[in-house]
């Protein structure tokens, strides 16, 4: 299958060469601005206990362990396929990968990029930003000390060197067997979503209050698809096994910030006072396996149902946080949709092909979700991408990866309002949809975090709990009093 596919690495460039002209010194592009120095610390591993602390000590290790015994378990394909070249360059990636996991667990100083990739100068000099506010006598930047943001996206940035610099195994997906699997484990609840899907009636024979109602438990579905996260359990299986359909009610109390009923007015809003026929939605996708298929679902209904014309998809360059999306698992999960034996599962396939082939559906790729910064440097980092996503009436935001960057991976009071927490990052009006996994979460009610603590300790890292959260259009739309939430 074709995918009408946009790559804006060129383009990236020319935007990094001219945000960078007229600044002093190659780190000047990282400098914070008054308003961010006075923003709350990052995240990191340095306090015990902490969720980052045992993502760091525990989790990353694992996830380095199981990529090393992926490539042990492929080493007769890669002789069949490359001979002794094959061989060795499985040797080598694994020599690499333990190198790696060593430097991890003894808090070795985190070390420049030195693969030829066009994005390792970039990385390389955020570390130096990262170095550069060390207080004098701190040392180098290192794993337990450094913002967890940083050396969670290092580590993976790391495993990709490994693989790229021992040719020719150079492609090879270490997480591709895991996110198959998960799609596959799920297969029974892809079965029953796509068969409710097809059996929605027409748009002109739903009521307002219908659309909206099935639009919600589509965006309900889209959420809790997103606890199906492979970084969270350190690559062990979190398929989707039971109809989450089925438990949508029961779920609902666990929804801590419900701003759908904004995202509905802002969807319904864009569909009746467009200038022209055009409606783009865009979702910055999160994980491949059962969670995509439930975007894929959701963007199909605001298709079919006039609620957008055009759906825009983003998703990562290189294998990444073991589940994430890429070009790859996008075609591969159409194609095999397309392929079932379930006549609902199949017509929903053929049905997102065509997407695809009319460009109707568009996916995007950009070296910047791969870098470790926040979502508040992109106008200056990525300002091709700012653009792009400014020509969408939306943009969700999918999982907690996301959630971080739009927030900085900030410890927020829980209280803070999202708008102030996104730090002037608004290119058009956004939604997460996240279930919580990291210990980070603004716009509460006063109180609100701490009865979730008193009833259930580890209430922000298990993904137990989901948020909508929606930050509309800026006070110059003519809408904007009937769609903006209530600040916390």
């Amino acid at each position: 299958m074709h995918i009408f596919f946009f790559s804006s690495t060129n383009a990236f460039f020319l935007g990094l060469e001219a945000a960078t002209a007229h600044l002093p010194g190659d780190v000047g592009l990282w400098r914070v601005s008054p308003a961010m120095a006075e923003s709350p610390a990052f995240l990191s591993a340095q306090e015990e206990g902490s969720f980052a602390y045992l993502t760091i000590k525990d989790r990353t290790p694992q996830i380095l362990t199981k990529v090393i015994d992926t490539l042990h378990r492929h080493k007769s394909e890669f002789f069949e396929k490359h001979g002794e070249e094959g061989v060795e360059a499985e040797k080598k990636a694994i020599s690499l990968l333990s190198k790696l996991r060593n430097e991890l667990q003894t808090d070795k100083p985190i070390i420049p990029l030195v693969d030829k990739c066009v994005d390792a100068d970039i990385w390389n000099q955020y570390l130096e930003y990262q170095r550069s506010l060390l207080n004098e006598g701190d040392g180098e930047p290192r794993w337990f000390f450094s913002p967890w943001l940083f050396v969670e996206c290092y580590m993976y940035r790391r495993i990709h060197e490994a693989i790229i610099q021992s040719p020719p195994i150079q492609d090879f997906d270490v997480f591709k067997e895991s996110k198959d699997k998960n799609f596959f484990e799920s297969q029974e609840s892809i079965d029953a979503l796509c068969t409710h899907l097809k059996q929605l009636r027409p748009a002109k024979d739903l009521s307002e209050n219908e659309l909206k109602d099935e639009c919600f438990r589509l965006l309900q579905i889209s959420l809790w698809g997103n606890k199906c996260d492979l970084s969270l359990s350190g690559g062990e299986s979190s398929s989707q096994r039971t109809s989450v359909m089925d438990s949508l009610e029961g779920l609902k109390p666990f929804i801590l910030i419900n701003d759908s009923e904004a995202l509905w007015a802002l969807l319904n809003g864009c569909k009746k006072t467009a200038k022209t026929p055009a409606v783009r939605v865009d979702i910055v996708l999160d994980n491949s396996g059962f969670e995509l298929v439930t975007d894929l679902v959701l963007a199909d209904f605001l298709l079919s149902f006039e609620l957008a014309t055009e759906i825009h998809f983003h998703g990562k360059t290189i294998p990444w946080f073991v589940s994430d999306v890429t070009v790859r698992d996008f075609s591969w999960t159409i194609e095999h949709v397309k392929s079932s034996n379930q006549k609902s599962t199949a017509t929903c396939g053929a049905d997102w092909e065509n997407h695809v082939k009319m460009g109707r559906w568009i996916y995007h790729d950009h070296l910047f979700w791969t870098l470790p910064h926040p979502y508040c440097a992109m106008p200056q980092v990525a300002p091709d991408l700012y653009a792009e996503l400014q020509k969408a009436c939306l943009v969700i935001f999918k999982g907690d990866l996301n959630y971080r960057k739009l927030m900085s991976d900030r410890k927020w009071a829980f209280t803070t309002p999202f708008r102030q927490a996104l730090s002037g990052f608004h290119p058009a009006p956004l939604c997460s949809i996240r279930t919580l996994k990291a210990e980070l979460q603004v716009g509460l009610q006063p109180g609100q975090a701490e009865q979730l603590s008193a009833s259930d300790p580890h209430w922000l890292t298990t993904g137990k709990y989901g948020i909508f959260q929606f930050d509309g259009p800026l006070p110059t739309c003519p809408f904007v009093n009937t769609i903006q939430p209530k600040l916390a």
